[in-house]
């Protein structure tokens, strides 16, 4: 592994002027979820570029793709996934730029060093994670059922962390609709659609006080009305209900929709249930496959490795049910960054941002040989994978 890791060292200094061009092209380039055409177009092309077989409009979803290359008949199937959207507004604000350049660049790296090793690296493009997430529909398409492990690096600040958790989240947007009426002069002849709403919110803030306290529920509302002398027959409210389960999910939704109820039937209004955007289950972390990636890491002298808790939500989440997963961060800079702030979008081209990456990279083409070349460990991280509750 020393020599390899003295390769791959090599090997991404060689093609860093590449990586950077492609990272500070879909910077200057930001697309929001499933728009990401320029983006998807230039990782394919330097997939391409360095001997892998490419297709787009992967799975039915245009601006996906998929990287394949095959050694050998066989053999472990390692799949790397790679982000590429943007933020409205601030761009990429979540560094989905160097996301998806490290992930290819870990494809590229790890399909220089392999030889003779039988295997197969599939380099995945993943659109609108920040939105309706791809993956959760690959899932759906049965993608990741005959995959053999899954890896993915987000970018972040001060140093690396551990892959962990993430949220079970639903998206539930609640419409309330009643009658217009005056609201001075026959306030009584209508029934109120904002009450609904603000019945809800009350409803749910009496309900936090019994729910556990890794659990979220925020929310907003994104129609109150027209004019305050019109009592509104329409008012609509967006929430996402987070829990670290899928079972738990399922029951908290259930209580937020009761909210919902309630308030509809105090205030006379109707109501109507349906999710906005795409739900994700939670992050399973596989424990074995994350100490090898974190050895790899240290491996490279790298000495601190933090656990941070997560509260958010990613489709990731529903990759690590379906096939061994991690999701670790590689730091962009020294210093705390805040998500999806410009200040994170400008350390994602800065240089001091290459040597994490360099680092993350490396890590993951080392666990990748690492179980090509090793069907124990291989059996290990898959029978935590069977054991796992989710």
């Amino acid at each position: 592994m020393e020599q390899l890791k003295e390769s791959l060292s090599i090997l991404f200094d060689k093609y860093l002027g590449e990586f950077k061009e492609v990272n500070e092209y879909i910077y200057n380039n930001p697309e929001l979820g499933h728009q990401e055409f320029k983006a998807c177009e230039v990782l394919t092309n330097l997939l391409k570029k360095h001997g892998f077989e490419t297709s787009d409009n992967y799975t039915g979803i245009p601006t996906a793709f998929i990287g394949k290359y095959k050694n050998g008949d066989g053999g472990v199937k390692v799949a790397i996934l790679a982000e590429y959207d943007a933020l409205p507004g601030i761009g990429h604000g979540c560094g989905h730029n160097i996301f998806g350049v490290t992930s290819v660049a870990t494809g590229i790296l790890l399909k220089e060093i392999m030889k003779d090793t039988v295997g197969e690296i599939l380099v995945i493009g993943t659109p609108a994670e920040e939105t309706s997430g791809a993956k959760v529909d690959m899932v759906k398409a049965g993608v990741f059922d005959d995959i053999d492990i899954a890896m993915a690096a987000h970018p972040t600040g001060e140093a690396h962390k551990r892959s962990g958790k993430s949220q079970a989240m639903e998206a539930i947007q609640f419409t309330f609709r009643g009658k217009t009426a005056h609201a001075a002069g026959a306030p009584y002849e209508g029934i109120n659609a904002l009450d609904g709403v603000l019945m809800l919110f009350n409803s749910i803030n009496a309900l936090r006080q019994q729910i556990h306290e890794t659990a979220r529920i925020h929310g907003i509302i994104t129609n109150g009305g027209e004019a305050a002398n019109i009592i509104p027959d329409l008012a609509v409210a967006n929430f996402y209900v987070r829990a670290q389960t899928l079972s738990y999910l399922k029951e908290l939704v259930e209580k937020v929709k009761n909210c919902a109820k309630g308030a509809a039937l105090a205030t006379g209004t109707t109501l109507e249930i349906e999710n906005y955007e795409t739900s994700f289950a939670n992050l399973v972390t596989n424990e074995k496959l994350s100490q090898v990636y974190e050895k790899k890491l240290k491996l490279q002298g790298v000495e601190k490795i933090v656990v941070k808790e997560n509260f958010g939500s990613t489709d990731m989440g529903d990759v690590s049910h379906c096939c061994p997963t991690i999701h670790p961060s590689f730091p962009l800079t020294s210093n705390y960054l805040t998500g999806h702030s410009i200040e994170f979008a400008c350390a994602s081209i800065k240089s001091e941002a290459y040597k994490g990456m360099k680092e993350s990279v490396i890590a993951m083409a080392l666990t990748a040989m690492d179980i090509f070349i090793n069907p124990e460990l291989l059996q290990e991280i898959k029978e935590e994978f069977g054991n796992i509750n989710r």
